[in-house]
């Protein structure tokens, strides 16, 4: 199926063609047509497969039709869409800006962190789209700068993360004040009780797409383990980035502070790295992403305010510095590569305090983690320790470091680095879907160079030595 059979008005097709797509993913597929038949829509989609564009596409093309109507009147805020964090929003708005650059339609987004100034201003000229944060938003609405009353649209994203940071309560105050005629689509990559309760209070009839199993990881993510010891971690770091296949590798850190001291090892170290995480000023992180998408910086080490949201092209590599104690973070965070049916590699590192924390992944995603026992740092880990045996717990999801420890509206990611090559005797599938791919679900390539002697070797037709066997663990 091309996005030409999906009944799309030619001002989107041509700013589609000028981005380069012509194939949508699963997701687009499946949800374009029901929501320009204007049915509420309940979407369970990992990250990476092309949800901004199946729901930001035909909401263009709903709103044009409802503008060639009123042409000349006011705009008024037609279409809201509520997302966790501030990198997100923008990159929202970026898509909105793209598809919709042949129609006359205003998107603006607004978040915390910066000056409302701009951003008033904006929206007094009018706007169609309003891209928000649950913060930002809630404040504006007070001093009495936005209206929902006229929104037609209302888009909740990345639900699960939305309820993960605790915004909950400010979701529900934004619900309270639109109109009970909308048409609503809701988003998230994971489908946990609550939220499908806070679903089933928002949308009416809703049809449903699914594109993936919940919670799973992507078959084009190639992923490894090291057990190792905390205080050796920064020179396992420091060994797989020796390795110049490493073109770009997005590192996770549980903490700001551990972010920090993660850049402060490498830079000593004489690579190119910056942090992104709460702390941060709005400019400084998008002046570290653009950095990094740019490949003037190399490693981008960040909070799991950026665990979803960033979507850089051409990125191979997650690693995983420290395991998240939230194991649905997992499935977030090495979903930063490996995008669009293309190749990527996710490498964690698990010391002997992080195995409560892989035991929950474990179970979350329904198989072991193959693991690397060819480096110098090897930590004897037993099997029991991580194979869980009785219902996995949660570590703290109302407490501990939700967001990195920042601001509400802030996010990180992280990425692994290739294993030259040392792969799973369970290889991943060759994706039939090539070409095409928009640039908001991946389109990224990864290149496959030997690995070097220091890393570790393959051996027979497992790119993992030793992959399975308990004694590795």
């Amino acid at each position: 199926m091309q996005f030409s059979d999906l009944s799309l008005i030619d001002p989107i097709l041509k700013a589609l063609a000028e981005e380069g797509y012509t194939t949508p993913t699963p997701i687009q597929e499946q949800a374009i047509p029901i929501l320009l038949s204007r049915r509420d829509l309940l979407g369970c989609a990992q990250t990476g497969t092309g949800k901004t564009a199946a729901f930001a596409i035909p909401i263009l093309q709903l709103l044009n039709e409802e503008r060639s109507k009123n042409a000349g009147g006011p705009r008024r805020i037609k279409t809201l869409i509520l997302t966790p964090t501030r990198e997100l929003a923008i990159q929202i708005d970026e898509s909105f800006k793209a598809y919709g650059r042949h129609l006359n339609l205003r998107s603006h987004v607004i978040f915390g962190g910066v000056s409302q100034h701009a951003q008033v201003n904006t929206l007094k000229a009018g706007v169609d789209v309003l891209i928000a944060t649950p913060g930002r938003l809630l404040d504006l609405m007070n001093q009495g700068f936005i209206s929902l009353r006229d929104v037609q649209f209302f888009v909740l994203d990345e639900a699960d993360r939305m309820l993960d940071m605790g915004f909950i309560h400010d979701v529900k105050k934004v619900i309270a004040k639109l109109p009970p005629r909308r048409q609503t689509l809701f988003f998230s990559a994971t489908m946990p009780p609550d939220v499908a309760k806070l679903a089933d209070t928002i949308l009416s009839n809703p049809a449903k797409v699914e594109v993936t199993p919940v919670s799973s990881t992507a078959d084009t993510i190639e992923q490894a383990m090291y057990f190792v010891g905390k205080e050796d971690k920064r020179k396992l770091l420091a060994l797989i980035l020796d390795d110049k296949s490493v073109k770009s590798a997005l590192v996770f850190a549980r903490t700001k502070h551990g972010a920090d001291k993660v850049v402060k090892d490498l830079l000593k170290g004489g690579y190119k790295a910056e942090a992104i995480h709460g702390n941060k000023s709005q400019n400084a992180r998008q002046r570290a992403l653009s950095n990094f998408k740019s490949g003037e910086t190399r490693v981008l080490v960040a909070t799991d305010i950026a665990a979803r949201g960033i979507d850089v092209d051409e990125l191979s590599h997650v690693i995983n510095y420290e395991l998240p104690n939230i194991p649905e973070t997992y499935v977030h965070r090495i979903g930063r590569t490996g995008r669009a049916g293309h190749d990527g590699i996710a490498l964690s590192f698990c010391d002997e305090e992080e195995t409560e924390y892989l035991r929950d992944i474990h179970k979350l995603i329904g198989k072991r983690v193959p693991v690397i026992t060819d480096h110098p740092y090897v930590l004897n880990i037993s099997a029991s320790t991580i194979t869980p045996s009785t219902p996995a717990s949660r570590q703290s999801r109302s407490g501990g470091n939700r967001n990195g420890g920042g601001n509400r509206n802030g996010r990180s990611a992280g990425s692994p680095s290739q294993g030259g090559q040392h792969r799973s005797s369970d290889a991943r599938p060759t994706s039939q879907q090539t070409g095409g791919y928009n640039r908001e679900a991946g389109n990224s390539t990864s290149s496959r160079p030997d690995g070097r002697a220091q890393r570790p070797r393959s051996t027979g037709n497992s790119r993992f030595t030793n992959t399975n066997s308990d004694s590795n663990y």
